[in-house]
């Protein structure tokens, strides 16, 4: 028995009028196999945990064979790049296979990146190449294991296929698996095409799939962009709050489910420094880290721009209008924890932005400093201090954060428990990928391996990998990375 007879399988974004997508037979790799095989996701989805042993895996990830209960497809839509609309956007190198019915019973898209051309590549090959494929791969598991809303990596593949960018690479296939794929951009296309029937079939079927709640209330179509809005601002307080800049926030790359998506030039702060732009093609600043925030809603404006046929626009202002609050709650809520300060004093405002005034002004690691705070009860403040450069000036906050912590009803022990657990040790800093990256493309995964292994655990201590949590090398601080796969 084939293992895909075990599996529950479906194919409900195929069943959309043609105008909705392409059908498109992957173009294989010359030679794929596994590098990388995420069993625990592949147990939740019903597959083996281990992927060598089942080859016929391989052959149907890899577009080499199709099965039953499987359709390929290319999705079509448009979306905000930089702030400029593009209706010519598209999956142009990645393909929707199915979807499959996990444990829970949730439905699963299985997507593949770097299956080749389709009608939607423009210029490109359609291929993706290893060291973006890395990296996507170990920044959805590490955003996982933070707890924060993300598609996830099932599986990696290398290959003998030649990708030619700056110069020849290796070619790459990254099996993604998500609630959905669909984003913001699905209906600005159908919006701005004028297909306003088309509009309303996705909004339906987005609802019964994703937002049953929405559909049982007296304005389904209101109550689903408040629920957009609510689980977006709550994806950018968890982003700020463990200092995770995207990079390219265009609304082709906004999940409507509020999922961290489309990883390409990202990056983690190293020192904190809120105008950081990760991305070197962002000559503006417009995806830096501080502005997060604001782009979010500019992208959620442009959604609820693309439903104003079935919203009136009063409902639309109103679930707009709810995004600065949930923001501000749910950050507000994930900074106390950071701090271990659970409690409401009158002067914690002030508190909090002295806090990041002097850790920005003194040039400290973002991680290491919250990390080193929720060790005080094991290590002491020499951990902390040793952060600055200035150590009066660092001895003078410590005293008062202690202060400040002294009004918790906690004791010591009990507080950084909490913080270690919110706080984590490990990270994927730009250099850790690099030096992964670099050793894989010399055909050792062992990095790669583990990587994942701390990242999917960021909070414990993995005392024996501690090399890893490690501030930057002077060639690893501030990277920027390229949009180019």
């Amino acid at each position: 028995m084939s293992v895909w007879d075990r599996v529950h399988l479906s194919t409900r974004f195929a069943e959309f009028p043609a105008s909705f997508y392409t059908s498109v037979n992957p173009k294989p790799l010359i030679t794929p196999q596994w590098v990388a095989w995420n069993g625990d996701l592949a147990k939740q989805l019903q597959l083996p945990q281990h992927a060598d042993d089942h080859p016929e895996l391989l052959m149907v990830l890899s577009g080499i064979e199709s099965i039953d209960g499987l359709s390929p497809l290319a999705m079509k839509y448009a979306g905000h790049q930089f702030g400029v609309y593009n209706p010519d956007l598209g999956d142009g190198r990645g393909l929707l296979l199915g979807e499959i019915i996990d444990v829970n019973g949730v439905h699963q898209d299985v997507h593949i990146k770097g299956a080749g051309k389709t009608p939607y590549s423009r210029m490109g090959d359609g291929r993706a190449v290893l060291r973006s494929t890395i990296r996507e791969y170990l920044c959805s598991e590490a955003m996982y294991g933070l707890g924060i809303a993300t598609t996830r990596a099932l599986g990696m593949m290398a290959s003998e296929t030649p990708v030619y960018r700056e110069k020849a690479e290796t070619g790459a296939l990254l099996v993604r698996v998500a609630e959905s794929h669909i984003r913001f951009g699905h209906f600005e296309h159908f919006f701005y095409s004028g297909q306003h029937s088309e509009l309303k079939l996705l909004l339906d079927k987005v609802i019964e799939w994703h937002f049953p709640n929405s559909g049982h209330q007296t304005r389904p179509y209101a109550h689903f962009l408040d629920q957009v809005v609510t689980k977006t601002a709550q994806m950018i307080a968890q982003w700020q709050s463990v200092g995770f800049a995207h990079g390219v926030m265009n609304t082709d790359n906004m999940s409507v489910l509020g999922q961290t998506f489309d990883y390409g030039p990202f990056a983690f702060l190293d020192d904190y420094e809120p105008g950081y732009i990760c991305n070197h093609s962002d000559y503006q600043g417009r995806y830096a880290f501080n502005n997060q925030p604001s782009i979010a809603l500019w992208n959620l404006t442009a959604l609820a721009h693309a439903l104003s046929p079935f919203i009136e626009r009063s409902e639309l202002d109103k679930a707009l209008e709810g995004f600065t609050a949930t923001l501000q709650t749910e950050y507000s809520k994930q900074m106390r924890a950071k701090f271990g300060l659970l409690t409401k004093q009158s002067e914690d405002g002030g508190f909090f932005n002295d806090a990041f005034e002097f850790i920005e002004r003194h040039q400290v690691d973002f991680t290491l400093f919250f990390r080193a705070l929720s060790n005080l009860d094991k290590q002491g403040s020499i951990p902390v201090l040793d952060l600055f450069r200035r150590r009066e000036e660092a001895e003078q906050w410590l005293e008062g954060y202690e202060r400040r912590a002294s009004l918790e009803p906690l004791s010591i022990g009990e507080r950084c428990d909490g913080m270690r657990a919110v706080n984590p040790k490990y990270i994927l800093r730009n250099y850790l990928a690099q030096q992964a990256i670099e050793e894989a493309e010399q055909g050792d995964f062992s990095m790669v391996n583990t990587l994942l292994s701390v990242l999917k655990t960021p909070y414990d201590e993995h005392p024996e990998l501690s090399i890893l949590a490690a501030p930057p090398p002077e060639w690893g601080q501030k990277m920027t990375i390229s949009c180019s796969s």
